[in-house]
């Protein structure tokens, strides 16, 4: 990648000289993947979590309030973050409904 990095380009090609100077700027931090095994080689993840909101958006086109897009996404989010740290979604959503005053 180094050799790929250093080959010169023309100036005439904006984009990509500001594309492989971003890659140089982050060339430590591109592969982490392949000594932390921890790490993903993607991003599906995040796009996954994002997904349940655009269907939302998609079926119904909009949500109704802002107050009701923002419940939305704080259930969303406990609930993701419960999925990914392979915990019980019911019974915790009951412990948090019986914890938030009405």
């Amino acid at each position: 990648m180094d050799r790929l990095l250093e080959i010169s380009i023309d100036e005439k090609h904006k984009e990509l000289v500001t594309f492989i100077k971003r890659l140089k700027k982050y060339r430590n931090h591109l592969f982490v993947f392949l000594d932390h095994l921890h790490v993903p080689a993607d991003n599906n993840g995040s796009e996954r979590t994002i997904r349940n909101v655009k269907v939302k958006q998609k079926i119904s086109g909009q949500f109704r309030s802002n107050k009701g897009a923002q419940n939305f996404a704080t259930l969303r989010s406990v609930v993701d973050t419960l999925v990914k740290q392979s915990i019980h979604i019911l019974p915790n959503l009951k412990l948090i409904a019986k914890l938030t005053p009405e």
